[in-house]
């Protein structure tokens, strides 16, 4: 699949001496959701500023779409709508106008049709003669996509998309975000809301502490970092683990009543054929079992805890 966003080497290191980011190279898929996971204070928004030209970069190199953002600024940045965090809209002006005037800003001919399709595609027609200042802060958000995409840009950056969004508003935009993507547009997202990657990102990137950990499809990844547990549900609570099973690796949970197997899903042999046979020489009886797998959360909070016990060494 062609590469819309070519990251090659990217640091970045201010004056205080603080590596916000540290030699990233990412690439990033035409027409693809790429959702960038991190901590608050990971390098998310400053790789975002980097890519969008408001943020100069240390050393390293970003094509979009084919175009350097230093030496061929504009072309770059034509492609790119961007949707920050905060909220930044004139209060006074209308939906209609503030779209409107944000396409002129990037040298587009007036073009109500264009307007009319963006605002009936994020469900804002009927709003279009409202004040900014009275509409919902879900619709605030909505108003700022709209601004992002009134220049038609290929690529939208939606940083924090639903930061102070409520779970059903944050749901209408996920819907909003798959149109967006069916429509030709390449997302990229960031967030440390777990579930709105798993819900719709293709691929997942995890950075902390200014490093890219990990670039990888979503379910190769939770296929391949996924722990699945095996949950034996006993017949009688046992007070401890008998040293005959120690080798492997149980936990006791719910009062004695549980055993839990951690096994992995990538292993040749998971070792449950042996931990069911170690079970009947030891006389421990099981009522039921139930087996779960790893979510992206899980798999998240693992990935950052390794890179931080790394930096730290």
């Amino acid at each position: 699949m062609q590469n819309v966003i070519s990251i090659a080497g990217l640091s970045k290191t201010y004056a205080t001496g603080f590596r916000a980011l540290k030699r990233i190279d990412l690439d990033i898929r035409k027409g693809e959701i790429f959702a960038l996971l991190g901590p608050n204070g990971a390098g998310k928004t400053t790789l975002i500023g980097i890519v969008c030209g408001i943020v100069n970069a240390t050393e390293g190199r970003i094509t979009v779409g084919g175009h350097d953002i230093v030496h061929d600024y504009r072309a770059a940045r034509a492609l790119i709508g961007l949707v920050p965090q905060e909220l930044h809209t004139d209060a006074f002006e209308s939906v209609q106008a503030t779209v409107s005037f944000s396409r002129g800003l990037w040298g587009k001919p007036h073009d109500p049709a264009i307007v009319e399709k963006v605002l009936r595609q994020l469900s804002l027609w009927d709003k279009k003669d409202e004040r900014i200042m009275t509409l919902s802060g879900g619709m605030k958000r909505r108003v700022m996509i709209a601004k992002a995409l009134a220049h038609e840009p290929q690529i939208l950056f939606l940083d924090e998309p639903t930061a102070g969004v409520d779970v059903e508003l944050r749901k209408d935009m996920w819907q909003v975000v798959r149109d967006l993507r069916a429509s030709g547009v390449t997302i990229i997202l960031t967030t440390h809301y777990i579930e709105e990657a798993e819900e719709m990102a293709d691929r997942v990137g995890v950075i902390n502490n200014g490093e890219l950990i990990v670039v990888e499809e979503k379910a190769e990844l939770m296929r391949k970092l996924g722990r699945k547990q095996l949950t034996l549900y006993l017949q009688k609570p046992l007070d401890a683990i008998p040293p005959a099973l120690a080798h492997h690796r149980l936990a006791l949970a719910n009062g004695g009543s549980e055993l839990v197997f951690t096994y992995d899903t990538q292993a040749g042999r998971t070792g449950i054929t042996a931990l069911l046979s170690d079970l009947s020489e030891a006389g421990i009886r099981f009522k039921d079992l139930q087996t779960t797998q790893s979510s992206l959360e899980d798999i998240f909070v693992g990935l950052v805890r390794q890179g931080n016990h790394a930096g730290a060494k």
